[in-house]
């Protein structure tokens, strides 16, 4: 048997989708299961133990007859039985049915004419949850496994070469994940807690826990930001993780995560890291699992992440 999901999206997109693929593996455990993603979503597998084979294709992009048809192509020569699709877009339903995929999953909407296993969708509860959901259309009734990953040793081990590096492993750190994607900010989404309003809380981590290193986690797009972080305080270091892996194999390492809604705030979740979270206007009820001892979320009453005050953000820390 041969399964495809069709998982649009960012990274976290991908994390989320990850207990849904781990329970597909559980009820077909000699089915080959490929994803199908964007391609700046493709790196998100390299921490998955469930997918045999990551097939990329633009899905926001402005494609044209040829990428269909090609799309058609890949498809039509693997000859899947069931197909998954987390996307609403009837041309999507349309491919899968063109290409005769017997079992044919999605939400059920206005436009889902092409879906022969509709399920209702349900937007919101927690997004693992929701995308769990479609397992329904394969009369899968089971409760969503909890989001984990799975870490290659060799990220462990360079985590570990990079904590003797910055001079942190033997006292532990506390990591700070402040970026954001461009595609957010290019879409206008608030997402980046302001550098003073950092400064505050560092300082009085800082003041009350000197033992304690601070470590800021650059990825790809944070260069800006913390650039500024290192002006604004003192006594930081930054690790500069190459890949998932490695990213979540020092997130594992940390007491404590403080981030803002991001691809390391689900990596955290997975990998048990005590996490505070927070939201500006996307929602944390959606993006957090719900009733966590481990993953705090910290939600602005206005909506902009700025309104945050870090006596709040403080509160959480020290409230143990």
């Amino acid at each position: 048997m041969r399964i495809l999901a069709l998982v649009p999206g960012g990274i976290g997109d991908q994390i989320l989708f990850f207990p849904t693929l781990e329970d597909l593996k559980r009820q077909y455990p000699k089915a080959a299961i490929d994803v199908m993603v964007e391609p700046r979503s493709k790196s998100a597998y390299r921490v998955c133990q469930y997918v045999d084979e990551v097939l990329v294709f633009d899905f926001k992009d402005r494609n044209g007859l040829a990428d269909y048809l090609n799309l058609l192509g890949i498809i039509r020569d693997r000859e899947y039985d069931i197909a998954l699709s987390l996307g609403r877009r009837w041309t999507v339903g349309l491919l899968l049915w063109l290409n005769g995929i017997p079992v044919r999953v999605g939400y059920k909407t206005d436009r889902s004419w092409f879906l022969n296993r509709a399920v209702p969708l349900k937007t919101e509860q927690y997004a693992a949850h929701m995308y769990h959901d479609l397992l329904q259309g394969l009369g899968i009734q089971t409760t969503c496994p909890e989001l984990k990953i799975n870490v290659p040793k060799s990220d462990i081990d360079w985590a570990e070469a990079e904590q003797k590096r910055l001079e942190v492993k033997d006292s532990g750190y506390i990591l700070i994940h402040g970026g954001s994607s461009s595609m957010a900010q290019a879409k206008g989404i608030d997402k980046v807690y302001p550098v003073q309003k950092w400064q505050q809380i560092i300082g009085d981590l800082q003041q009350k826990q000197p033992e304690l290193p601070v470590v800021l986690l650059q990825g790809p797009e944070d260069s800006q930001f913390v650039a500024m972080m290192m002006q604004a305080c003192d006594n930081l270091v930054v690790t500069m993780p190459p890949d998932i892996g490695k990213s979540a194999a020092t997130i594992a390492g940390a007491n404590l995560m403080l981030c803002t809604d991001s691809a390391p705030m689900h990596l955290a979740v997975a990998v048990g890291t005590y996490t505070i979270a927070l939201f500006g206007p996307t929602e944390a009820k959606k993006l957090l699992p719900p009733d966590s001892e481990t993953a705090i979320a910290i939600q602005s009453p206005s909506r902009w992440i700025a309104d945050i005050e870090p006596e709040t953000v403080l509160e959480q820390i020290w409230r143990g």
